[in-house]
């Protein structure tokens, strides 16, 4: 079996054989299918799937993202069944699969960690869960999600760096920033060495090569500078103030959520998950997962399918 989380910027995948991870724009008409084939055509011939690519601004609204991804799956997995915030396995289109991804880590999770809050930082977001009140994550949206606190819309990779920053110190002098996007996330966390240029994995800003030198250019530009005329310690100035603002956000919602839940400890997971274990004092996921802690929701999503025999247990829409 296979698990699968579509995402609107990342496709990942689960099986036996371990973890891919393809950057998979679904706005820019990404042939989701053709990239899922290959493992349709191996041995896995079922897949349990989640997804938050829906949000995708390419649909008009989330049912037709919903109702595009299915079908996209099912050309490739005609038995895949689709996970929702209802808790609950599907074969169709429902709404209740959007964004759905971050309950099925959360599912997978709360038995063994009742007492955690679970913080995925990943590409583009950081799903922060409460994993001890678990019935009361049921049917939440992306948008009830951001109201308490469960959603920050900041990630290690994608985002526009001055949607953290309004001003930035340069030569000592506030400065305000340009709100085009010049540079992105990404460029923050290769300077600071939080990443890898391997670790790059979305389009830079200017469709440039992805090096230290790169993305110091482009952080210049951030202030409508060349990196000539600003130096690089200043451009690696403005990727450490961005990294100052953001750590201190997700750390704050962390630890709100955590105070408003009674929960006492954090595990981490995603790209960011080694980073911010050490900022928090929490425990890294990917220590007992390895790699498939950077695709969390397709493991759990996997594991849920395997734990509960949906595909031998099915028996009619969105029944398990």
């Amino acid at each position: 079996m296979i698990g699968i989380d579509v995402g609107g910027a990342n496709l990942k995948i689960v099986n036996g054989e371990g973890v891919r991870i393809h950057y998979c724009p679904l706005w820019e008409n990404t042939p989701l299918t053709s990239l899922l084939a290959p493992y349709s055509s191996l041995h896995d011939e079922t897949a349990a799937v989640v997804m938050s690519g829906e949000l995708a601004d390419c649909f008009s609204d989330k049912g037709k993202g919903i109702s595009f991804i299915v079908n996209a799956v099912q050309k490739a997995f005609p038995d895949a069944r689709f996970y929702g915030t209802d808790g609950r396995f599907h074969d169709h289109a429902v709404p209740q699969l959007g964004a759905a991804n971050w309950l099925a880590s959360a599912d997978f999770l709360r038995a063994d960690y009742p007492d955690a809050v679970l913080l995925d930082i990943g590409s583009t977001t950081a799903d922060i869960i409460p994993l001890g009140r678990f019935e009361s994550l049921l049917g939440l949206s992306d948008l009830n999600r951001l109201q308490k606190g469960y959603l920050v819309y900041t990630g290690m990779l994608r985002g526009n760096v001055a949607t953290l920053l309004q001003s930035v110190q340069v030569d000592k002098v506030k400065t305000a920033v340009s709100s085009e996007f010049f540079a992105a996330a990404a460029d923050a966390h290769l300077v600071l060495g939080h990443i890898t240029p391997s670790m790059y994995l979305c389009d830079t800003a200017d469709k440039a090569e992805k090096t230290r030198f790169a993305s110091l250019r482009r952080l210049a530009r951030v202030v409508c500078a060349d990196l000539d005329e600003i130096g690089e310690e200043n451009a690696a100035g403005i990727a450490q103030q961005f990294w100052d603002i953001q750590r201190n956000l997700i750390a704050n919602k962390v630890r709100s959520v955590m105070e408003a839940s009674g929960s006492t400890r954090v595990l981490t997971a995603g790209i960011g998950a080694p980073l911010f274990a050490r900022e928090l004092e929490g425990t890294d996921l990917s220590c007992n997962l390895g790699e498939r802690a950077d695709a969390l929701p397709a493991y759990a999503v996997r594991e849920l399918a395997l734990r509960d025999g949906i595909f031998s247990r099915l028996t009619g829409p969105g029944k398990r």
